[in-house]
């Protein structure tokens, strides 16, 4: 399986890539890839919301009146979850979404996700650029080069460049991020995954 090298003006270069098929060529598992992606999405909540308790009320102790002979239903103090201002039963308390899924697990589901953009043809390789200052309008016309204006795109780099992500940044259907940031989510949420020559080469390398 090989992927054409394109540059950033949209033209072959004659140079093409071979794909790995442990990586781009396996069968890709769903499960796998809903588990990866609900970790992810669930390590991003803060988990941060609180509720005061009946405990935790201020107010006083005091029953507010006799037990009986009112002719109404009987009440203990003012912090009373059903008065307004009291306690709230069983409410919010703050914790931690995350949970422990396997490294072999987030490894398949990568791997699925790469070989579904494959399958798919949404995935392409860009010749290695890079830009001499941030200027939004010069990525926005690489984007358009690249017939990929429209599209959600991703641009996998192999290290950080300050230049691209700022250029990228104001771009609403555009991220660039690197190698060491990819995951299945970022992969399963875009429409067109374009890695940088380099950054191909190190992926199928450590793989």
């Amino acid at each position: 399986m090989e992927l054409e090298v394109i540059n950033i003006s949209g033209e072959s270069t004659g140079k093409k890539v071979k794909l790995s098929k442990e990586i781009f060529g396996i069968e890709p598992n769903d499960h796998a890839i809903y588990m990866d992606v609900k970790q992810i999405m669930a390590h991003k909540r803060q988990g941060t919301s609180k509720t005061k308790e009946r405990s935790e009320i201020t107010g006083s102790r005091k029953k507010i009146k006799r037990q009986k002979g009112t002719g109404t239903a009987r009440f203990g103090d003012i912090k009373n979850p059903i008065f307004r201002g009291g306690g709230r039963v069983f409410g919010p308390r703050p914790r931690n979404y995350g949970g422990k899924l396997n490294r072999k697990v987030k490894e398949l589901a990568r791997k699925s996700a790469l070989a579904y953009k494959v399958k798919n043809k949404q995935m392409m390789v860009v010749e290695d650029f890079s830009m001499e200052a941030p200027k939004t309008s010069e990525f926005a016309n690489i984007q358009k080069n690249l017939k990929i204006d429209n599209k959600k795109s991703l641009f996998v780099i192999n290290e950080r460049n300050n230049n691209l992500y700022l250029s990228s940044r104001n771009l609403q259907n555009s991220k660039v991020i690197t190698l060491s940031e990819l995951n299945t989510y970022e992969i399963m949420n875009a429409s067109a995954l374009l890695f940088v020559e380099s950054s191909l080469d190190v992926l199928q390398k450590n793989a």
